[in-house]
């Protein structure tokens, strides 16, 4: 039997903290320093149940989309994939890809099997298998590829795990699999996710030197990771040094540091980007355009915001309910209800159904001009549609029926916060208490905290408030 508890202490440490993890399994990697294992485990010969039935269908609709590469199908079987079935398809693709070997009449394709299977898995996302895969892929003296580890890496970034995909690294230069552009980018992104610029510009310098030239996705995961911490000087400076090397910066260079500049309010800056962009030719996509909008209407400049939206129906860009978000909320941000509800009624001609984000920008604008009895009416209607207020809507509602001493009002929106089992804020809810008190309703006070303890949904910092308002 394999013994799959072997580990290498680095990694397995890591692994270790994220037991409570449900898409990960604990890392078995034999405890070895680098390289194939020099003691190889000899491969089992078993033999197997032919699949019948549905098993069978399973088997040959699986092999079908593997052997074609097509993931997104694949995807969809996941979940009913059985140790099983995983055996049959293997061997389905053993009879395809490898031939038998002419002097001993046995396939020589363990390793290419056990690298299929890896990237099978990583394709799948299910990281327990390809964890199992690629430590059995080890133990039994063979290498996987630096293409199927780089599926793997993907998977790990997609679930954001680059806390993992660092370890992974590791175990690969442990390894001696060799990296690629693909595997350095990656490596970068999660360097990047996790804070570590420093290491990741490192990085970055090394990989010439690791024969792997950058390319333009290497400049802009390192961009993002700049623009990401607010550096927007730097990573300007490494979209110069990008074209100095002779890479064309694309839609994702530009979007990304246009919505970097827009974050920081630095919407001049951005709409610099923005003409640059489209003096090289590059294309404004529907986020660049979103990412404008929203910037604009941050700022209270909601007419340039309508510009850029006009532009987009000029230029035959699609727009889609972000576009419509950014504009609503701009103009609900400065009073303009009328005109805000004019563009909720073009989103079912756009096909186009309002969400969360939609409902809270009408809930402000109301807010905004004191109109708590609209303000409530729109948010019953959020309720019925199906989408779900944030606790910044439910602070907005409270504030504006105290604003306008409808405590009544405030007190039931309190209420619909504990039904979703969300805590008040602390501020918000010692403010209504006093003002309660203050009309002489200390009772109601009284059952509404009774009702909040009762629900362990008790404001930390609002026991102190009491007394001193009290």
């Amino acid at each position: 039997m394999l013994n799959s508890h072997r580990l290498c202490r680095p990694f397995s440490r890591l692994i270790d903290q994220q037991k409570k993890d449900s898409n990960l399994v604990k890392f078995k990697i034999p405890g070895k320093l680098g390289g194939r294992n020099l003691n190889p485990i000899p491969l089992p010969h078993r033999t197997i149940l032919d699949p019948r039935g549905q098993d069978l269908d399973y088997v040959n609709v699986a092999h079908s989309h593997l052997v074609h590469s097509d993931w997104a199908k694949l995807d969809k079987l996941a979940p009913n994939l059985t140790p099983f079935r995983v055996k049959h398809i293997l061997l389905k693709i053993q009879k395809d890809f490898f031939p038998l070997n002419s002097s001993t009449g046995l396939c020589d394709s363990s390793s290419r099997v056990f690298d299929s299977l890896f990237k099978t898995y990583a394709h799948m996302r299910k990281l327990r298998n390809a964890t199992d895969t690629f430590c059995q892929t080890k133990d039994y003296g063979f290498l996987p590829t630096v293409e199927s580890c780089n599926a793997y890496l993907s998977a790990l970034m997609n679930l954001n795990r680059a806390d993992i995909v660092l370890a992974f690294y590791k175990e690969l230069q442990r390894s001696r699999i060799s990296p690629n552009v693909y595997t350095l980018n990656i490596f970068v992104n999660a360097l990047c996710k996790l804070g570590k610029l420093e290491k990741a510009v490192e990085v970055f310098g090394e990989m010439e030197n690791m024969g792997c030239a950058p390319t333009v996705a290497s400049y802009n995961t390192l961009i993002a990771g700049h623009c990401n911490q607010g550096l927007l000087s730097a990573a300007m400076k490494l979209k110069n040094s990008m074209e100095k090397n002779g890479l064309i910066p694309n839609n994702i260079t530009f979007n990304t540091l246009i919505h970097g500049f827009c974050k920081e309010g630095k919407l001049h800056e951005a709409n610099k980007l923005f003409s640059e962009m489209c003096g090289m030719g590059v294309s404004p996509s529907t986020v660049t355009y979103n990412t404008l909008i929203q910037g604009y209407s941050q700022v209270g400049s909601v007419e340039m915001g309508s510009r850029l939206f006009e532009e987009m129906s000029r230029n035959a860009v699609k727009t889609d309910i972000l576009t419509y978000n950014a504009l609503i909320l701009g103009l609900c941000t400065e009073g303009k209800t009328k005109k805000a509800a004019y563009l909720v009624k073009e989103l079912d001609s756009k096909k186009l159904i309002p969400n969360s984000s939609t409902f809270s920008a009408l809930i402000s604008g109301q807010c905004t001009r004191k109109n708590s009895d609209r303000a409530f009416q729109l948010y019953k209607s959020m309720i019925r549609c199906g989408c779900h207020p944030n606790e910044d809507t439910f602070k907005m509602l409270i504030s504006t029926f105290c604003m306008n001493e409808d405590f009544d009002g405030a007190v039931q929106v309190v209420r619909e916060m504990l039904e979703r089992s969300m805590s008040p804020d602390s501020a918000i809810l010692s403010e209504l208490c006093h003002r309660l008190r203050q009309c002489g309703r200390e009772k109601l006070v009284m059952e509404l905290c009774k009702d909040i303890e009762a629900r362990r949904l008790m404001p930390e910092g609002f026991e102190e408030s009491r007394g001193i308002l009290a």
